[in-house]
């Protein structure tokens, strides 16, 4: 498989501390020049979070914030307002700093299973608990990701655009974790095939070989992302298990791009101890040294939007010396 990323790359999981877009931009672009990615900044708001930013690519199906989160409405509200022009400002600030830029750009949008799990629907119910609103979300998703993907594009015609999902709440979904409104209950569990068709149907709008789907729970299901077309399985390397290692490695047979978080957030980032785990996860796969560079994608473990900006400095420094290291034993 073909991926549009060199060995040897490195890049963030999206979220960013501050509130400006042409810092985060000028720091993404200079200090992951490999595999940059749009920065999201949670700090401006919930507009500018993980669900209001996807929430402001749906088409046709506006939402509101309410006291328990967002909720879907009639007409779009004031944050749905203030997500899409948070989305444009930090658009245009990518636009204006990455002008002639050619490569990889990395985008990321909260997936079909972690909005259904998150948004409500006007009842306060999980909309994942409606199959029809789930089907109408997924449509609209995969057309607001359609259209963002395009625009981009445009703004910045020699990128290589790279589509990361991202899941958090999938394994409740499957495992009918997602709460009740009452909180007292849970919503039933999503049958596997109807989970994977909806990954399936959004990430098909993004090109083959960039396709990337990222969850940092343990009990990620690597087999069901795979088959519904993910390129690129994106984890923490620290929540990984012997149980996980034939899926893993069935998945390097098959060409998937391993991207391992092994820079955990909240700590000092260590070069040797990141190095260290990707050799051990890499040794117990029993794959030859030479693939490494090409396979692995070293990432911090989470977002780091909690870290100082001296924080988030050294760690993407640290995580491209990662990434060096893999390349020059390539």
């Amino acid at each position: 498989m073909t991926h549009p990323w060199q060995p040897g790359a490195v890049t963030g999981i999206g979220s960013l501390p501050g509130n400006d877009p042409r810092e985060a931009s000028t720091l993404v672009l200079g200090e992951l020049p490999d595999l940059p990615h749009l920065p999201e900044l949670p700090a401006r708001g919930p507009g500018a979070a993980m669900i209001g930013r996807a929430a402001s690519l749906l088409v046709e199906l506006p939402v509101e914030i309410v006291p328990t989160g967002w909720r879907l409405t009639a007409g779009a509200g004031r944050e749905l307002r203030a997500a899409r022009d948070n989305l444009s400002r930090d658009l245009d600030a990518l636009e204006e700093l990455g002008a002639g830029y050619t490569g990889p750009l990395k985008l990321q949008v909260a997936g079909p299973w972690t909005l259904a799990a998150s948004l409500e629907l006007p009842t306060g119910h999980r909309l994942v608990t409606d199959h029809g609103a789930v089907r109408d979300l997924v449509e609209s998703l995969a057309e607001g990701v359609r259209t963002h993907l395009a625009d981009v594009a445009a703004r910045i015609p020699g990128a290589e655009l790279v589509l990361q999902l991202d899941e958090p709440a999938l394994p409740a979904v499957l495992g009918g974790r997602v709460p009740t409104p009452s909180g007292y209950g849970t919503v039933r569990s999503v049958d596997i095939p109807v989970v994977g068709q909806a990954l399936q149907d959004v990430l098909a709008v993004a090109a083959a070989g960039s396709r990337v789907v990222h969850c940092c729970a343990d009990d990620v299901p690597l087999g069901l992302l795979r088959s519904a077309g993910a390129d690129a399985l994106s984890v923490d390397a620290a929540l990984l298990t012997t149980s996980h290692y034939d899926q893993l490695g069935e998945a390097v047979e098959a060409g998937v791009s391993l991207w391992l978080g092994v820079l955990p957030t909240g700590q000092a980032p260590s070069l040797d101890a990141a190095r260290t785990r990707i050799h051990d996860i890499w040794s117990e796969l029993g794959f030859n040294r030479e693939q490494l560079a090409a396979s692995v994608v070293p990432t911090p473990a989470c977002g780091l939007a909690g870290a100082s900006p001296a924080q988030v400095r050294r760690t993407l420094a640290v995580l491209r010396d990662v990434g060096a290291s893999l390349r020059d034993e390539s």
